[in-house]
C-alpha cells in the first residue's frame, strides 16, 4: 500500500483517512453484494474514484497512479468477480497518464511523441467547448515534485482528471442507448429470437429494435435465479411479441430461432466471455443448428484477462441447494453439485460483440484492449 514512502508510515492525513472511508463503504457494499450488476459497479467505482482523486495529495504521476492502484487493489479483493470494478480502474489509470502526456508535452520537450490523442476521448462522451482553454492553461503549471509548492502539480492536474472522469461517466450513462442505436440492423421483422435471463444491455437493445420491426422474443427462464421471468415481462409490457419458455426446451426451439442474443458479464482477452449459466448451453444448440450468436455489451466489460479456469465456468459459485435438495439423503454424499454464475463461452462460438463503440468481432477484442487499457495495469 505504501510502496513510495521510505520512511516509517506516517500517521494518515485527514485527506487520506477520509478517502479510506469512503473506500471501505464501497468495498463492504461489493462484498455482502448489496452493488451487483457491471454496470452499477462500473459507477459507483468511477464515483469513488472522483471522490479520491478530488481529495488526494501528490506532487507527481507516480503518486497518483500508486494511490488509484491501492484503491483498485482494495475494490477487486472484496469482490473479485466483479470485473467491471477493475476495468474502470484500468480505464481512469489509462486516462490518467494520456492527461499527464498531453498536459507535459508542452512544459517537457522530452515526452514521449507517442499520439496520445485526446480527440477520440473527448468525442466519446459529450464534446466539452472549453476543453482547449483549459488544456493549455494546464501546460505552463505543471511541474512534478515542486519544492517550492509541491501541491501546485495536483492542482495543476485535476482539472483536466475530472473531466476524463467525466467523459468515463457519460460513457457508461449512455451504454445502453449506445449499444442499441443500430439494433434493428440486426433483427429484422418475422423473426424469432432466443435470451436467455435478464440483461439490461439486451433488455434496451430488443426495445430498441420494437421501434421500427415487429419480432418475436423467446426467453428462457434461467432455473433457478428466473431473470427470465423478469425479461419478459418486460419486453411483453412494451408490446414486444414474448414467449417465457423452461431452460430444457432450448435444444428443442433452436430449428425455430433466427438469431441468438445475449448479455455478458465480462468479454476476455481472447474474445471468450463469462455470461450467465445457460449461456453454453443456448450458443451449443445455436452452433447446431448454424444460427448466429451475438452479445450485447458495453466496452466496459472488456477484461484483459484470458479464461483462467475451467473450461465450463468462471470460479464464482451459487448455492448448491439451490439445484438439488439437501433432503435427497445419501445421494448428496455421493456428487458434487456445482452451481456456477456463470458459463465460459469460447470465442469461436459467437459471431460478433455488438458494443457502444460499432460491433466486433472476436478475433478484435484483443486490439481493443491494447487500446483501451495499459499493459502494466492488467495486474492491479
Amino acid at each position: 500500500m505504501t510502496h513510495g514512502h521510505h520512511h516509517p508510515p506516517q500517521p494518515l492525513s485527514p485527506e487520506e483517512a477520509a478517502n479510506q472511508r469512503i473506500v471501505e463503504v464501497l468495498a463492504s457494499k461489493l462484498r455482502r453484494r448489496q452493488v451487483v450488476g457491471s454496470r452499477a459497479a462500473a459507477l459507483e467505482t468511477l464515483l469513488v474514484l472522483r471522490q479520491v482523486i478530488a481529495k488526494a495529495r501528490f506532487w507527481n504521476i507516480d503518486q497518483l497512479v500508486a494511490i488509484i492502484r491501492a484503491v483498485g487493489r482494495r475494490l477487486v479483493d472484496a469482490q473479485p468477480n466483479e470485473h467491471a470494478v477493475g476495468n474502470t480502474v484500468r480505464k481512469v489509470l489509462h486516462h490518467i497518464r494520456e492527461e499527464y502526456h498531453t498536459a507535459s508535452k508542452g512544459a517537457d520537450t522530452t515526452a514521449t511523441s507517442k499520439n496520445y490523442s485526446i480527440a477520440k476521448f473527448v468525442l466519446q462522451g459529450q464534446p466539452r467547448k472549453h476543453v482547449t482553454t483549459q488544456r493549455s492553461e494546464t501546460k505552463a503549471t505543471l511541474k512534478e515534485n515542486d519544492a517550492e509548492d509541491p501541491d501546485s502539480f495536483a492542482r495543476g492536474l485535476k482539472p483536466v482528471l475530472m473531466e476524463a472522469i467525466q467523459d468515463v461517466l457519460d460513457e457508461l450513462e449512455t451504454v445502453y442507448d449506445n449499444v442499441s442505436k443500430n439494433a434493428k440492423d440486426h433483427i429484422h421483422s418475422d423473426e424469432i429470437i432466443l435470451t436467455i435471463g435478464m440483461s439490461k444491455t439486451v433488455e434496451a437493445f430488443l426495445k430498441a429494435a420494437a421501434h421500427s420491426r415487429k419480432y418475436t422474443v423467446i426467453v428462457a427462464e434461467t432455473a433457478h435465479r428466473y431473470g427470465g421471468r423478469e425479461m419478459a415481462k418486460s419486453l411483453s409490457s412494451t408490446g414486444i411479441s414474448t414467449f417465457l419458455v423452461p431452460d430444457s426446451s432450448i435444444y428443442a426451439l433452436m430449428s425455430r430461432v433466427n438469431k441468438v442474443i445475449l448479455g455478458a458479464h465480462a468479454i476476455l482477452a481472447n474474445g471468450g466471455m463469462f455470461a450467465i449459466t445457460g449461456s453454453l448451453l443456448a450458443v451449443t444448440a445455436a452452433r447446431a443448428h448454424s444460427t448466429p450468436v451475438v452479445v450485447c455489451a458495453g466496452q466496459f466489460k472488456l477484461t484483459p484477462l484470458w479464461n483462467l479456469y475451467h473450461e465450463y465456468g468462471a470460479l464464482d459459485f451459487g448455492d448448491p441447494s439451490k439445484v438439488l435438495g439437501f433432503n435427497e439423503g445419501d445421494l448428496v454424499d455421493k456428487v458434487d453439485v456445482v452451481n456456477p454464475y456463470y458459463d465460459y463461452v469460447r470465442p469461436e462460438l459467437i459471431d460478433a460483440f455488438i458494443t457502444n463503440d460499432g460491433d466486433h468481432p472476436p478475433s478484435s477484442v484483443y486490439r481493443l484492449l491494447k487500446e483501451t487499457y495499459d499493459d502494466e495495469d492488467n495486474e492491479l
